[in-house]
């Protein structure tokens, strides 16, 4: 399956772009597919914490104050 691409302008450190570079070299990968898979993996996780978030919206909010509480009655503080 052909994948669409298109050209974007990233201004990067200087030592990331030198760490990305020497990690391209490395693994035979380009510096672009190794952008494109963090790009990815970020937003995926995104994706994940937004499924969570929606998820437990229904549950109750606590406070700060009641969740020390919790701690130290459960032995963890």
């Amino acid at each position: 399956m052909a994948t669409s691409t298109r050209r974007a302008t990233v201004y990067l450190d200087r030592e990331l772009h030198t760490a990305l570079k020497l990690k391209a070299v490395e693994t035979s990968r380009s510096v672009s597919e190794l952008v494109n898979h963090a790009v990815r993996e970020a937003l995926a996780e995104d994706a994940e914490d937004i499924t969570a978030f929606e998820e437990r919206a229904g549950e109750r909010l606590i406070g700060y104050d009641e969740m020390v509480k919790r701690l130290k009655r459960d032995g963890r503080i």
